[in-house]
């Protein structure tokens, strides 16, 4: 066996950074892919690509099972125990479950696409989702890499394979989309304007696929170039690993109920796209005045005369849903790098380490949640306007991003919280929340949609009330299984303060500079910019104001040692 280098295990906020740094850039570049297609389609257009993705997501989540988070809290916990063969034998014994996996999730997206579009009424999604059904596979090939070097927190792996994925779903998906809508009559004969915008939909859907295959082929070679942190002494000097089939059924029990917490979650989004689009097809057909008086002169007629309001405002909602993603992927990644760090201070017993671990991921979380779901409140017309322009539907979006950035909240911080349960050895409890959420869920939303004056909004109140459930409840049972009671005084209260301060100044520089500015998409950019840099400078002031911030945090940083003692020394912390 060749020598390999050994890495150094980072800190939660060091792989936090990183992974955090390379899914906002990989968000980012997202965004600009569904922006760039929602401007190039409309409503109806980013309706169709969002179905794909809502039987995508399910069947994802099904096929993969829980096996990433399962393969790294077993991974984290043999290296910490210094059982080097077992971390190889949990790669050995994992891959095979993902290929058998993703072949049969493939084989599934590609039979429940005839009945999915059937029940959302839009028969013009199926192309993009047979296009979208390998994606599943290389999917789960990738996943099973990323898990194993997460396990040893190392988050660049991870990073640089997503980047790869992005890159390429935004410059190959984006040129087709935009040959095949613009120049698809002249070149493949397509002279219908629905199937034009049917098959340039898929072609988007293609570069999604693509990014998929290169994903997994950056970590796959990667990993056969350079290998792991684990070193040939290190694997020699370690004990003799458990048998395979204990090995597998570790995994799976493990596994199982982690994967059935994150599927009945990722369920709720295609319940989420069935149900508000069913309770709005139901009120076109029985009080069709009632529902559109709600947006006088903001529906084309054509939509209406079409019959295809549903897909509309759909489609609106997707358009914030955009947004607001961006907030979910910062804390997915602290959830990602948490679950290592708790679990080696639980296996270890080391109950101070552990308490410090628990209230570094709530404080990091709702230091970051709060003021970003706040300012998307705030600040939802210009941030709409300035990313969608004057695309139809966006006036209706800012009012849906109203709402979903108070829900983004406890949304975003429901990951992190359940990464932590699953790092104590609760690896039951997420799934017993998320089951119980969805079905608060799927009421809140039957109800709220079937009303004309709220309709799509419902979508935002049924997620505010699913995961302040989630939330409430994880964190009693995580301090009732570690018998540890986080600072909620640090951790909660002192970024709520310090958060609503940094929003009243957004707004009021935002107001100040329109003034100055005119009313143009540059003027729009400087105002929204000068609100933002400034909620950002008022707020990381007032968190020291408010010692909202450790010096554990700090030190933990890149360069921590020195930015400490300065802090220190004029005693903010």
């Amino acid at each position: 066996m060749k020598k390999i280098k050994a890495n150094k295990n980072q800190s939660f906020i060091m792989g936090a950074a990183i992974l955090t740094l390379c899914l906002l850039i990989v968000k980012i570049i997202g965004m600009l892919y569904k922006v760039s297609l929602s401007r190039l389609y409309g409503p109806v257009g980013a309706a169709l690509l969002n179905n794909a993705y809502e039987l995508y997501i399910p069947l994802f989540t099904l096929a993969t099972a829980g096996f990433p988070i399962a393969v790294s809290r077993m991974m984290s916990e043999s290296m910490s125990k210094g059982r080097y063969k077992d971390v190889r034998r949990i790669k050995n014994v994992a891959i095979p479950f993902f290929v058998t996996a993703g072949v049969i999730a493939f084989l599934l997206m590609i039979l429940f696409s005839f009945f999915y579009v059937r029940i959302i009424k839009s028969p013009d999604s199926f192309v993009s989702m047979l296009v979208l059904a390998p994606a599943i596979f290389f999917g789960c090939l990738v996943s099973a890499y990323r898990g194993y070097y997460e396990g040893m927190r190392n988050m660049v792996p991870t990073s640089v394979s997503e980047v790869v994925e992005a890159l390429v779903k935004l410059t190959v998906g984006y040129s087709f989309a935009y040959i095949v809508m613009n120049y698809g009559e002249k070149l493949f004969g397509i002279t219908n304007s629905h199937d034009l915008l049917k098959y340039s939909v898929a072609a988007a859907i293609f570069g999604i696929t693509l990014g998929s295959f290169c994903s997994f082929m950056y970590i796959y070679l990667r990993f056969k170039i350079a290998g792991d942190a684990i070193t040939e002494e290190m694997y020699n000097a370690a004990p003799k690993p458990r048998r395979k089939r204990d090995t597998f059924h570790i995994l799976l029990k493990t596994a199982i109920p982690i994967g059935l917490g994150a599927l009945i979650m990722s369920v709720a989004g295609t319940v989420d796209s069935m149900l508000i689009q069913r309770r709005l097809i139901m009120m076109m057909s029985k009080m069709p005045d009632q529902l559109l008086s709600q947006y006088p002169g903001m529906i084309p007629n054509d939509t209406v005369d079409e019959g295809v309001v549903h897909s509309y405002l759909w489609g609106c909602y997707s358009y914030a849903l955009t947004i607001m993603n961006l907030v979910v992927t910062v804390t997915q990644a602290f959830g990602t790098t948490a679950l290592p760090n708790v679990t080696e201070a639980y296996t270890k017993g080391n109950k101070q380490y552990l308490k410090r671990s628990i209230e570094t991921v709530m404080r990091v979380t709702f230091v970051f949640t709060i003021p970003a779901g706040l300012g998307l409140t705030a600040l939802a017309d210009p941030i709409m306007h300035l990313v969608y322009g004057r695309t139809d539907g966006v006036d209706i979006s800012v009012e849906v991003l109203r709402l979903m950035g108070i829900a983004v909240i406890v949304f975003a911080a429901a990951t992190p919280m359940c990464s932590m349960l699953q790092a104590v050895g609760r690896v039951d409890m997420p799934l017993k929340l998320y089951a119980i959420g969805m079905l608060i869920k799927v009421v809140s939303n039957y109800i709220f949609c079937g009303i004309p004056q709220i309709n799509v909004q419902g979508g935002s109140i049924g997620t505010l009330l699913c995961y302040t459930f989630v939330i409430i409840v994880s964190i009693y049972v995580l301090i009732k299984e570690t018998e540890i009671i986080p600072n909620f005084k640090v951790a909660l209260l002192r970024p709520m303060a310090a958060s609503a301060i940094c929003i009243i100044a957004s707004m009021l520089t935002y107001k100040f500079v329109s003034e100055f500015v005119s009313e143009t998409t540059m003027g729009l950019l400087v105002a929204t910019l000068a609100a933002l840099i400034a909620a950002c400078i008022v707020y990381a002031v007032f968190l020291l104001v408010f010692r909202a911030i450790t010096k554990d945090d700090i030190l933990m940083l890149p360069k921590g040692n020195k930015i400490a003692a300065v802090l220190e020394k004029y005693k903010l912390i």
